[in-house]
């Protein structure tokens, strides 16, 4: 067996999205797995909807990721002689055809099956031409296309994910190789880049399952034996419909502007459709690369949970050292508008990361507790003044003289928690009763680290501040 040569081969019609994020995952990790080569192909044939800003923003959403390439990028525009001498050559061969219909004749043939209530297949009997109107339109100069003619027989293939799947030649359509411009069409052209780049494996999404008879067919046609196939689970919304925009961000720029990590956004992309061979949902990327294999990939869709993204997403974040998230949470906080002058963020990071969720949740929390900070209320916040009524006030008036007795020198935690239980106990209130209306204070919200480190990162003259 050859040293495995994997590619991923996006379209840059479009950003990089959720599906073809994993696909590049996949083949990534089985290249990295067997020590094999993983080349990154740019299929711009599409010249109208191919465009360089599209491929820049997949080249930057794989390079987030961590999905470094061996080759590449390679664009599959310049390939467009050999694909043309790789027609040829089954046309000189008898293994393809001119098709000189013209759009108009084909659009008759699909309104007569249309009427005879039967699908539209183009085949060799269906070219309605006879030999002389062949012979005048080919010395006219007529323009046409190569038609590539399927044999008549059975195109199985051992499915890495799927195991046997089979087709029938005389069930498909003698395919167009060669537009009519001279312009391959996808099936020859990635065949024909596949061999010249000695591809050993295609692995890529169970909806090109279809082109894979042709493709096969192909690849003999042109004396070569095709690669080992293995196509991936479709990814299906929490309500099992096919994933789109409607089930929230689908491209992987939008995740990580929503504050997604990209060690968890790979996590979580591995685990639709792999399994590591247990039950871990967090798996490092040293574990993915030694566990990964083509025959732990599962055959059935898996489900994309943006909840359960967000849960991972939490796991990395309470695990980061506020040194790696700095740069992150800069970039968010940035966004908010906020300033931190020469403040060290990473303390405050280190405070709030166990909590949230998102580096954007991060980043709020952040920029709430740096100077000058507006605070607005949640809900939780407004629920506990209403709970206290006319006690919120005078008890938050008794927090604040507690801690303000506490000079600049000595406001760390210990100092500062041993003043707010001794106002409590003078006062005989609960200490939660002291301490939460320092909470909504200070952050808005019922929920923050313990009150004491809340009063130490936020710092004793903006406390002051913010408790009135």
């Amino acid at each position: 067996m050859p040293t495995p040569r994997v590619r991923f081969a996006p379209s840059p019609t479009g950003y990089l999205h959720v599906g073809g994020a994993r696909t590049a995952l996949f083949n990534w990790l089985y290249a990295r797995q067997t020590g094999g080569t993983f080349v990154l192909r740019i299929e711009d044939t599409d010249k109208e909807r191919s465009t360089d800003a599209h491929t820049q923003v997949i080249l930057d959403g794989m390079t987030w990721l961590g999905l470094d390439w061996d080759e590449g990028p390679l664009f599959q525009g310049a390939y467009a002689d050999r694909h043309r001498a790789d027609a040829e050559r089954l046309l000189a061969e008898g293994k393809a055809y001119k098709d000189y219909l013209t759009a108009e004749e084909l659009e008759r043939w699909r309104e007569h099956a249309k009427a005879n209530g039967t699908a539209f297949r183009y085949d060799r009997r269906l070219m309605g031409l006879p030999a002389e109107e062949v012979a005048r339109r080919e010395a006219a100069g007529a323009p046409y296309a190569i038609r590539f003619a399927m044999p008549d027989e059975e195109i199985s293939w051992i499915d890495a994910v799927h195991g046997r799947i089979s087709w029938q030649g005389r069930d498909l359509d003698d395919l167009i190789i060669l537009r009519s411009d001279g312009s391959a069409i996808y099936n020859l052209a990635v065949v024909s880049d596949d061999i010249a780049m000695e591809i050993t494996h295609v692995i890529r999404g169970d909806d090109h399952v279809s082109n894979t008879p042709k493709q096969i067919a192909l690849y003999r046609a042109l004396g070569h034996e095709p690669p080992v196939f293995a196509h991936v689970p479709m990814i299906l919304g929490t309500d099992g419909k096919k994933l789109s925009k409607r089930h929230g961000a689908t491209a992987v720029g939008d995740y990580q502007d929503q504050g997604i990590l990209p060690d968890a956004m790979r996590n979580f992309l591995a685990l639709l459709g792999w399994s590591p061979g247990n039950d871990d949902e967090i798996v490092t990327l040293d574990e993915m690369i030694r566990r990964f294999s083509l025959e732990a990939i599962q055959s059935k869709a898996a489900v994309f949970d943006p909840a359960k993204l967000e849960w991972m997403n939490g796991q990395y974040l309470s695990m980061m050292p506020a040194a790696e998230l700095r740069a992150p949470v800069v970039r968010q906080l940035e966004r908010l508008g906020a300033s931190w002058g020469d403040r060290d963020l990473d303390p405050i990071i280190d405070a709030v990361k166990a909590r949230a969720r998102t580096v954007t949740m991060v980043a709020e929390q952040v920029a709430i507790r740096l100077p000058g900070a507006e605070i607005p209320l949640d809900v939780k916040g407004e629920a506990l003044i209403a709970k206290m009524g006319e006690r919120f006030a005078p008890c938050l008036a008794i927090a604040r003289d507690a801690v303000a007795a506490v000079p600049e020198a000595e406001w760390t935690a210990e100092a500062l928690e041993a003043a707010m239980r001794d106002a409590a106990t003078r006062e005989e209130l609960k200490l939660g009763d002291v301490m939460q209306p320092v909470r909504v204070a200070l952050t808005g919200g019922t929920v923050s680290e313990p009150v004491n480190e809340l009063l130490v990162v936020v710092g004793r003259e903006e406390s002051l501040r913010r408790m009135g």
